[in-house]
Order: structure tokens, then C-alpha cells, then sequence
């Protein structure tokens, strides 16, 4: 077996998901916009315990259909704090809903919201060379810029370690290390 990143350990749902998906460039505006939700549920508790909850989620927010979650009200608010198979955090699910209507905005301005998040990083991956898990950062400068053009268009839950965790999630950074076979295979 050749080497792979250690943070996934040995859990299949995290080897699979570091396998498959993790550090793959996404150019698809809803599949940004579920990354941009989990990783918002994510504050505060590890990627695992997200990740395992990922199939509550996209039932219990209609598919990351932005356009519908943008309508939410709450009686729809209500649902998702009773909903056992999510994070049931009132400020998490409201953030959901304005994280939409900004998604929305963003794609009604630009045309698409992928081609426009891609922009902090001029159009094509970071592919960084990380020996140690201790080198990786929790941020970077294309984070910092996102986070804050992100806050100032109304979106939640989007703090520079989350953009950063958001930007090596959908490929937009590269942070396998030289050692795992990803690292390669996703540059």
C-alpha cells in the first residue's frame, strides 16, 4: 500500500473520503455550496463527526438546493433543530439559510460562484509539498482575503480556518503530503 495522509486514520468513511474526494478540484457551484455547509456544521467539532452526519444532511436540507434553502422560514428552522441526524445549532442552521441567499447573490452577480471562489487562487490549485502534518497551516493569505469577502457578503461561519479547511476540501489547495499517493494523483 503506498503511503496516505495519517489524519484520515483508519476509519473507512474518512479513508474513502481522503481517497476519493479530499484535495479533488470541484468546479461544480453546488457541490462548493454543500462543502461550504459541512464545513460550517464542522465549527467546533471534528470533520468525522460531519462526515458521518453528510447523508442527514443533504435530506434534511433538500440536497443542498440552495434556491429552497434560501426560502426557509422557521417553521423549516424548527424541522432542522429537531432533526437528531444533523448539527442542531440554531446559529449553524440560520447561517445555512443566509449562506444561501448570499450563494444566490453571488452567483446572480458573477454568473458562478465556483469561478468566482476559484479567483483567490488565480483559477487553478495551490499544490503545496508538506512532508509533516505540522507543516500544513490552518490558513493562508487566499483564506484570510475569502473569509473577509465572504463576511462582507453576508455569509456565516466563514472564518479564514474554515475557508482554508473548505479551500484543501474541494481542491482549491493541494495539502496531501508528498508522501501519499493523492498528492500526485489530485496536482
Amino acid at each position: 500500500m503506498t503511503g496516505r495522509c495519517p489524519w484520515c486514520g483508519d476509519d473507512p468513511l474518512y479513508v474513502r473520503y481522503h481517497d476519493e474526494e479530499w484535495g479533488v478540484p470541484v468546479h461544480d457551484d453546488g457541490k462548493l455550496f454543500e462543502f461550504l455547509v459541512l464545513e460550517g456544521a464542522q465549527a467546533g467539532l471534528s470533520w468525522i463527526t460531519v462526515l458521518r452526519k453528510r447523508e442527514n444532511y443533504r435530506r434534511a436540507f433538500h440536497g443542498f438546493d440552495a434556491g429552497r434553502i434560501a426560502r426557509y422560514g422557521e417553521k423549516d428552522i424548527a424541522r432542522l433543530l429537531a432533526d437528531p441526524g444533523i448539527v442542531r445549532n440554531r446559529l449553524k442552521v440560520a447561517g445555512t439559510v443566509a449562506n444561501a441567499k448570499a450563494f444566490l447573490a453571488v452567483q446572480e452577480e458573477f454568473g458562478s460562484f465556483a469561478d468566482w471562489l476559484w479567483g483567490f487562487v488565480d483559477g487553478r490549485p495551490v499544490v503545496n509539498h508538506w512532508r509533516r502534518l505540522d507543516q500544513v497551516p490552518a490558513t493562508s493569505p487566499a483564506s484570510d482575503a475569502m473569509s473577509r469577502e465572504l463576511k462582507k457578503r453576508g455569509f456565516k461561519f466563514v472564518g479564514s480556518t474554515i475557508c482554508y479547511a473548505h479551500m484543501q476540501a474541494t481542491g482549491m489547495v493541494n495539502d496531501h503530503l508528498v508522501s501519499c499517493f493523492r498528492h500526485a494523483e489530485v496536482a
